[in-house]
């Protein structure tokens, strides 16, 4: 297993069964086109004690989580994602959780939008341009405001 991010993202979407495996390769390309530059995360899903929680996440970009009690926290601001039936792309720190639906919704294509989160089946289900803009509005806009 590769110990170096770029090393754990390509043995993630290498594990991944085809055609997920071409198309997340594809869309981890796509995105760090959109993105150049940016922060590379992976996370295994695991928490502390080793325990699965989530699916892996590949993660671009970054921005800090202001807890309540005044605590900060570094995470990506975009994450990609094999679930059991496609592909997910989370698009973090969205405060109106309607937002994503309401702004992209009817334009994606055949995809699943709720508070962070795209789902769709297969990329070509979608309108890549539409989830371009997505990305690049969440992330100019938190590199502007600082959220």
């Amino acid at each position: 297993m590769a110990t170096n991010i770029k090393g754990q993202i390509k043995d993630y979407i290498d594990s991944q069964p085809e055609p997920k495996r071409s198309e997340l390769q594809e869309l981890h390309q796509h995105i760090l086109e959109v993105l150049p530059g940016s922060k590379l995360w992976f996370l295994d899903g695991k928490n502390d004690e080793g325990k699965i929680v989530s699916n892996p996440n590949i993660g671009y970009g970054f921005y800090t989580i202001k807890y309540a009690d005044g605590t900060t926290r570094e995470f990506y601001q975009i994450g990609l994602s094999a679930n059991t039936t496609g592909i997910s792309v989370y698009i973090m720190g969205i405060e109106d959780k309607s937002y994503l639906a309401k702004t992209y919704g009817d334009k994606l294509g055949k995809a699943s939008v709720t508070g962070y989160c795209i789902k769709f089946k297969a990329l070509k289900d979608i309108n890549l341009d539409v989830l371009d803009t997505a990305i690049r509005d969440r992330v100019e806009g938190q590199n502007k405001n600082g959220k």
